[in-house]
C-alpha cells in the first residue's frame, strides 16, 4: 500500500506540474498567473500553503481515519466481488456520494463556511484546485469514512478514486485553452474547464450545477445540468473566460460589493458565510 501511495503522490505532482506550464504557456482567459507582481504572489502563497497545510494532515488524519474505517467495516461483501468489477462499482459509487457531498457544501450554512475558501479565490488555475480551509478537509474525511465504513469499501479502492478526484480537479479548474472541438468532445464524458468555471461565477444559480468531480453521469441522474440559458454562459466562459460577469471568485454580496477573501481561520470560522446573489 506504501508503494500505491507513493505511485499516487508522484503522478499528482507530475499532472500539476504538466498543467502550472502548460497554462502559463496557453491560457485561456488573461490573468498574471507568473505572479508578476504582489498580489499575485501573494495569492500563489495563499493556496499553496493551504496544499501544504492539508498535506500535512492527511498523513495525520485523513489516511488513518480512512484506513481505520476499512480495516473495521463489517465483511459483508461476497467473496466473488472482487477484481476489476468490484473496484469500478466503488468508484461509481463514491463518485456518486462525493456529488451529494459537494452539493451540501453548497446548501447548508455550516458547510459553506468552509467550502466558501476555495470559491473565494480571485481567479482558476491548478492551484485553485488545492485551495480548501483544513475545516472542509477534515469533514470531508470524517464523511468518507463514514460511507467506507458502511459499505466495506478496501481502502486500495479509496486511494484510487482519490487520486482520479484530485486529477480531475486539477484539469478542470485549469486555466488552460483547449481545442475548441476537443473540449466539445471531452465535455460529453468529464467536467471540462469550460464547464466548471461556471461553477466558480459570481451567479449563484450557475455553481449548482458542474459539481460531479469526474465522469458527469451523477450530474445528469440528479438533474442538476444548467438550463438552455446557462449552458450558453458555459459556452461563452469556454471561449472567452474573461468576461467580468463570469469572472471566478468574484462572489459579489447582493449589494454589489465584492466579498473580501478571509484571511484568518478564525474570522472565516465565526464571521458569517459569505452569500451568492441569486
Amino acid at each position: 500500500m506504501e508503494d500505491t501511495l507513493a505511485l499516487k503522490s508522484l503522478l499528482v505532482f507530475f499532472w500539476l506540474l504538466v498543467f502550472f506550464v502548460c497554462e502559463r504557456l496557453r491560457p485561456a482567459a488573461p490573468s498574471d498567473l507568473l505572479g508578476r507582481d504582489a498580489r499575485s504572489l501573494r495569492r500563489l502563497g495563499r493556496n499553496l500553503g493551504l496544499w501544504a497545510l492539508n498535506l500535512g494532515l492527511s498523513p495525520l488524519v485523513v489516511l488513518p481515519l480512512t484506513a481505520a474505517a476499512s480495516a473495521a467495516a463489517p465483511g459483508w461483501r461476497p467473496e466473488g466481488w472482487q477484481g476489476w468489477p468490484a473496484l469500478l462499482l466503488d468508484l461509481l459509487v463514491l463518485d456518486f456520494l462525493i456529488y451529494w457531498w459537494h452539493r451540501a457544501n453548497h446548501e447548508i450554512q455550516l458547510l459553506w463556511r468552509f467550502h466558501a475558501v476555495h470559491h473565494l479565490d480571485r481567479t482558476l488555475d491548478v492551484t485553485s484546485a488545492l485551495r480548501f480551509h483544513f475545516g472542509e478537509v477534515l469533514l470531508s474525511a470524517g464523511f468518507r469514512a463514514v460511507v467506507v465504513f458502511a459499505l466495506a469499501i478496501p481502502f486500495s479502492h479509496v486511494v484510487v478514486f482519490e487520486a482520479m478526484v484530485l486529477l480531475a480537479a486539477i484539469f478542470h479548474h485549469s486555466n488552460l485553452r483547449l481545442p475548441a472541438r476537443v473540449e466539445a468532445g471531452l465535455s460529453r464524458l468529464v467536467i471540462t474547464p469550460g464547464i466548471h468555471w461556471v461553477h466558480h461565477h459570481a451567479i449563484r444559480r450557475g455553481t449548482a450545477c458542474s459539481a460531479a468531480a469526474a465522469p458527469r453521469y451523477a450530474r445528469r441522474i440528479c438533474s442538476s445540468a444548467s438550463n438552455g440559458k446557462m449552458r450558453k454562459t458555459s459556452q461563452a466562459c469556454s471561449c472567452a473566460r474573461s468576461a467580468d460577469r463570469l469572472r471566478p471568485g468574484a462572489h459579489p454580496k447582493p449589494g454589489g460589493a465584492r466579498q473580501k477573501t478571509v484571511s484568518a481561520a478564525h474570522r472565516f470560522i465565526f464571521s458569517a458565510p459569505p452569500s451568492l446573489p441569486s
